[in-house]
């Protein structure tokens, strides 16, 4: 496990306490036993970051979080096995990293469930906006779809989704300060890139 996933995780934990999902010890006993353990604590002062890191946390979350409704879709709605398979693995590393970004939201004392907006945090010129998301008509198309017909709406909406993602993880990497931020980006843009040539590949094998 890389050295972020490990204080990336350890941070998960620290926010499950600040929301109330520990045993009730103080705040004062987690960071005590945070700091025995070397692990980070979730506290006001974070790590180095901007208003280009807010805004790709901010705008990465909902993104991620229509990949997955569209991808459980796809279990539901698909019958070829590959794209299913894709569909899988699409929510199993986009889940994690929906909750890796809430958690570095909290830490920079930004609310979770406050979507970004498209102009971005503070107005900044260089921030991503939501580029790719898949507007609400697709979306009913989808679900009155099954079979081939689905699959092919289907990964032509995702491939535009994912070039979405990787547009706004390369401004992340070009504009962002926080460390943890740039290297989930880094993430996100290589294993959608990777995601793209495949859909790219399975698309133009659809009847």
């Amino acid at each position: 496990m890389t050295s972020i996933s490990i204080r990336l995780l350890a941070a998960l934990a620290a926010l499950c306490v600040l929301v109330g999902c520990g045993s009730g010890d103080s705040p004062g006993d987690d960071q005590t036993a945070a700091e025995a353990s070397g692990t980070p604590v979730i506290t006001g002062e974070p790590a180095g970051y901007n208003a280009a890191d807010v805004t790709f946390a901010s705008a990465m979350v909902p993104h991620h979080q229509q990949a997955i409704e569209m991808s459980t879709m796809a279990l539901q709605r698909s019958v070829n096995p590959e794209l299913i398979t894709l569909a899988n693995q699409i929510v199993a590393t986009q889940q994690p990293e929906v909750n890796i970004l809430n958690v570095l939201l909290v830490q920079w004392n930004e609310n979770p469930d406050i979507q970004a907006d498209p102009g971005g945090a503070d107005g900044g010129a260089s921030a991503p906006s939501n580029p790719g998301k898949v507007d609400d008509a697709t979306i009913a198309e989808l679900e009155s779809l099954r079979g081939p017909e689905f699959d092919t709406l289907w990964l032509q909406s995702m491939i535009g989704h994912h070039q979405g993602t990787v547009a706004m993880a390369k401004s992340e990497v070009s504009d962002g300060k926080n460390v943890d931020a740039i290297a989930i980006a880094k993430t996100i843009e290589a294993e959608q890139e990777a995601q793209i040539g495949q859909m790219t590949r399975m698309l133009e094998g659809m009847p």
